[in-house]
């Protein structure tokens, strides 16, 4: 296990989709949350859609607000992901080389 590329090309991966979706996932858990009636914040629906929310969150408190909680998530998927794909390439290359080829031991009816 002397190669170390797919850990870092998994974490790298990982971290940048995480900053390209972490605006829609945020806009997405503030659509869930709307409406609700534990908290009287939450009461009001002040969203409409997907759109909306984004263009709305991004006027009323400023771009900066859509990667606000970016930290913490950032930091989740770089490990998470350089774990998962590193042992993932790294399981995945030994199985190849133990069994002789990539599609060794699947064939199209299985």
């Amino acid at each position: 296990m002397s190669d170390f590329r797919p850990f870092i090309h998994g974490g790298m991966a990982s971290v940048v989709a995480e900053i390209g979706t972490f605006p829609i996932d945020l806009t997405k858990t503030r659509l869930q949350i709307q409406g609700q009636r534990i908290d009287s914040n939450l009461a009001q629906i002040r969203y409409r859609g997907m759109f909306h929310g984004l263009y709305t969150i991004q006027r009323e408190e400023g771009l900066l607000a859509l990667y606000r909680g970016l930290s913490p998530a950032v930091l989740r998927q770089a490990t998470y992901g350089t774990v998962r794909i590193g042992v993932y390439e790294t399981l995945k290359k030994q199985y190849i080389m133990q069994f002789g080829g990539e599609n060794a031991g699947w064939t199209a009816e299985s």
